[in-house]
């Protein structure tokens, strides 16, 4: 990634023209985008100018149609103000976003049904956790990730401890949904994230110190962010508590704004020695579920991210070197967030297929009766639900031994699996149902 091109001075350009010229310029330069695009003047300058303007000319008349934004509280290192704009992609992305993810909108019965919603809880803080982790570093596969945290076994590395770590702080953040953010809350989160994985253990769930501080950069040493000293970061940090729980009289701020600009803004300070992407993470679910995001328990937004590393860092790089505009930044975390939201009801569009399918081709295994195929079809789409020879026979209007034996049948086929509870048996579907239906011919 290449440190972007500082655009000219809105200022010093004013200076070089006259008023006239000024009013032709803004007669030629209507809005803030470029073809529907916010670009950045790294971008703009590789691009031919609207005829009778000079590039400066062009990216000054952007500037005006771009201003003034909404100013929040969080301050750069020299105490300048960062604000945004709520332009008309902004507002698209957001009115998409309300509907798919929030309030009382309609989902699949496998998110919402209590027997399985919790197969796609799983899945989506075990992609969260590793993709998240990734982003940082951590090199393990997601099949072995999987297996681990899917086992239980304990990690073997640091990779793989980060990744636990990322899961079980994902779970934490469900818990704590309807607390309000507070300094202790963001060094709970902290110190989970980075359990057993830092340098000086010591440092989880505290600040950074003087002697600590850390600047953003790559492997050749170009700095790309210095963060402010370790002397800000306790009022810095009572700053970002207030604005995340709309304490900080801005006024009315989208939820979803506010969670991204939370992401930002504890990524911006960078107030730990470890961990401080992660941590912007978490708080970025933590806000769009104490917000009533509910999708968000589904949703993983590193897995997008991971896909393109180097945007999620322009993102920061363009708002820091364009007059601290969080607009950049806004508008490809909505991004993030669509891309998101589509991948997991792509996801359940194609498990529905798959059980389908296999609901499919139970018609046509021969050897197991209407009722047998009925009890696996709803056990496809159910699999944590029990099933009684009693229940059985109630379903379908059998006798008892029929019931009965239609149950066992299931069971020496390995489709079921049996336990005794109380003077009863109970059969449940066994964990790889599918799979053990994919094999039959």
């Amino acid at each position: 990634m290449k440190f972007p091109k500082h655009p000219p001075s809105r200022t010093e350009l004013l200076q070089q023209i006259s008023p006239e010229r000024l009013m032709q310029i803004l007669s030629t330069v209507t809005e803030p985008t470029v073809s529907g695009k916010y670009v950045h003047w790294d971008d703009l300058r590789h691009r031919e100018p609207p005829s009778g303007l000079t590039l400066p000319e062009w990216w000054l008349g952007l500037t005006f149609h771009r201003a003034p934004g909404k100013i929040i509280a969080l301050t750069d290192s020299e105490g300048q103000r960062f604000s945004f704009r709520v332009i008309e992609p902004i507002q698209e992305q957001l009115h998409r976003i309300d509907l798919l993810a929030g309030g009382g909108i309609q989902m699949q019965e496998q998110v919402t049904n209590p027997e399985t919603k919790r197969r796609y809880l799983v899945r989506t803080l075990m992609d969260e956790a590793i993709t998240s982790s990734q982003l940082e570093g951590a090199v393990t596969t997601r099949e072995v990730a999987k297996e681990m945290i899917r086992t239980g076994r304990q990690p073997r590395d640091r990779s793989e401890r980060m990744i636990l770590n990322n899961y079980e702080t994902m779970q934490r953040i469900g818990e704590i949904r309807e607390q309000p953010l507070s300094r202790d809350l963001v060094f709970e989160l902290h110190r989970r994230i980075t359990d057993e994985t830092l340098d000086d253990p010591t440092a989880a769930g505290r600040f950074r110190r003087d002697d600590e501080h850390r600047v953003v950069g790559d492997h050749l040493g170009e700095v790309f962010h210095n963060p402010p000293p370790a002397g800000q970061l306790d009022a810095r940090m009572t700053a970002m508590c207030d604005f995340a729980n709309a304490l900080s009289h801005e006024g009315f701020i989208h939820p979803v704004i506010r969670s991204i600009i939370l992401h930002f803004w504890l990524a911006y300070d960078h107030p730990f020695v470890d961990g401080n992407g992660r941590t912007a993470r978490a708080l970025f679910y933590w806000s769009m579920l104490h917000h009533g995001y509910w999708l968000f328990e589904y949703v993983s937004i590193s897995q997008v991210i991971l896909r393109g590393p180097v945007r999620y860092g322009e993102a920061f790089l363009h708002t820091e070197t364009d007059s601290n505009d969080l607009t950049y930044f806004l508008i490809y975390n909505l991004y993030v967030i669509g891309r998101s939201i589509d991948a997991l009801y792509h996801y359940i569009e194609n498990r529905g297929n798959e059980l389908g399918e296999l609901e499919h081709k139970l018609r046509g295994i021969a050897e197991l009766n209407h009722r047998q195929r009925e009890l696996i079809r709803h056990a496809l789409r159910h699999p944590g639900f029990s099933y009684t020879v009693a229940s059985h026979r109630a379903s379908h209007g059998v006798v008892l031994m029929t019931a009965r034996t239609d149950l066992q049948d299931l069971e020496s086929r390995g489709l079921l699996s049996k336990k005794k509870s109380g003077k009863a048996w109970v059969f449940t579907p066994v964990h790889d149902l599918e799979n053990k239906l994919r094999e039959r011919r």
